[in-house]
């Protein structure tokens, strides 16, 4: 568990609320806590979450399936528990969809 100050969904005001809905998990309509560590200045979770999306989502030579593949290895690499299963469960829903 980090031990860095956040402020939960719950709590959130103002530009932090509305990137909080933004950027919650559809399913769960959680923040990850990658994202919430930057709430304290909501501009830097702006550009990281855009930067994020940039990477994985932006117009590359790597496909989606592709670089989930590269992000679970640098994961496992960094031995982050936390991405591995992120990065996993992306790839996972990526196979299922490509199978349809």
């Amino acid at each position: 568990m980090a031990l860095i100050d956040i402020i939960e969904e719950e709590n959130s005001e103002g530009k932090l609320k509305e990137l909080y809905k933004k950027m919650a998990d559809p399913v769960t309509d959680k923040v990850a806590n990658v994202l919430k560590v930057h709430s304290l200045n909501p501009k830097i979770l702006e550009a990281h979450y855009n930067l994020y999306k940039q990477i994985m989502y932006g117009r590359s030579n790597l496909t989606r399936k592709e670089r989930e593949m590269v992000a679970v290895l640098a994961s496992a690499l960094n031995e982050c528990k936390y991405w591995i299963e992120h990065h996993g469960a992306a790839l996972q829903k990526l196979k299922k969809k490509n199978k349809d």
